[in-house]
């Protein structure tokens, strides 16, 4: 059996080129034999893809893009799903081939199936105190972490309150602090005073 790659030599769009060169360098890379059918200079080779390429698979316009691919007469799939199978690692199911002997599938970590790289776990420590674990990022954050944090707030808000509570007693005793000082340099001066009016009010 023989992998069929129609490709355009001469086209124009630089993604349709990088799709093309992907699949070609994996192919090769694989050591899977392959042809290179070109339909920009056979109308056969063009007129036969767009005739194999099952309508179900076709776009909206019903011509399908290059690079497509066969294997012999039977239909593998375009560059998208060439591109999943070989995320999956399943590129010779998708070209219908057996794979080579020593051939293992790689399995997709269960951290990956999950979805839960960043799972927090829980876990119980000396004194049934739970510690929170973020795994997968390589931080953690335990609850005597989170008490100290917390204590650190509450002593940045008591002397805030402190703060608060100066300024109004400076505010409402300020003016009574004031009047005193004034009587008081009011006597003094009485008292240095040796006029006749001074003398009196002693």
């Amino acid at each position: 059996m023989v992998i069929k790659v129609f490709l355009a030599s001469s086209s124009g769009s630089t993604a349709i080129k990088k799709k093309q060169q992907d699949v070609l360098g994996f192919l090769e890379a694989l050591k899977i034999e392959f042809a290179q059918l070109d339909i920009a200079s056979n109308e056969e080779n063009r007129m036969w893809m767009r005739q194999n390429v099952p309508g179900d698979r076709k776009p909206s316009n019903g011509i399908p893009l290059p690079p497509q691919i066969f294997n012999e007469n039977d239909y593998c799939g375009d560059y998208d799903t060439f591109f999943d199978a070989k995320e999956e690692n399943a590129v010779y199911e998708f070209l219908g081939l057996t794979p080579p002997p020593g051939f293992k599938k790689e399995s997709i970590p269960e951290e990956e199936q999950n979805g839960d790289s960043d799972m927090v776990e829980e876990e119980e420590g000396p004194g049934h105190t739970a510690e929170a674990k973020i795994t997968g990022g390589g931080l953690q954050k335990t609850a005597q972490d989170e008490a100290s944090e917390e204590g650190e707030e509450s002593e940045d808000q008591g002397e805030e309150k402190d703060k608060r509570f100066e300024l109004f007693v400076g505010v409402y005793f300020k003016d009574d602090y004031v009047d005193e000082e004034n009587e008081k340099g009011e006597e003094d001066l009485v008292s240095e005073c040796e006029c006749c009016v001074c003398v009196k009010k002693r």
